[in-house]
């Protein structure tokens, strides 16, 4: 049972960076596909980023496309979600998930992903 865990999350102001960070435990990530998503208040999850268990196929949501680069660290098991320029509209919960399968769907959907971790706070604010 693959479990994940975010940190990195907090409170930012427009124009800054934050790094996220998902550390999984209980199997190895090589295999698998990740993603992130994220959810404002009222609203649904949606899709972020992904990445494919063999990092060659990555696809980024239009709202985030040039602004946040997804990274992953198999050696530590870990995976990244670097986060620039961010605006009020970024504020939201964000999770991580990972995908039994191991590809990176061009349409990023949540049924893709398997396994998820319970969600950090960014907050864009100044």
């Amino acid at each position: 049972q693959l479990l994940l865990v975010e940190s990195g999350g907090g409170l930012v102001q427009p124009g800054g960076s934050l790094r996220l960070s998902c550390a999984a435990s209980g199997d190895t990530l090589d295999y698998y596909g990740i993603g992130w998503f994220r959810q404002a208040p009222g609203k649904e999850r949606e899709a972020g980023s992904c990445i494919s268990s063999s990092g060659g196929s990555r696809n980024y949501a239009d709202s985030v496309k040039g602004r946040f680069t997804m990274s992953r660290d198999n050696g530590k098991n870990t995976f990244y979600l670097q986060m620039n320029s961010l605006q009020p509209e970024d504020t939201a919960v964000y999770y991580c998930a990972a995908a039994r399968l191991g590809g990176c769907p061009r349409r990023i959907t949540m049924q893709h992903f398997d396994y998820w971790g319970q969600g950090t706070q960014v907050t864009v604010s100044s």
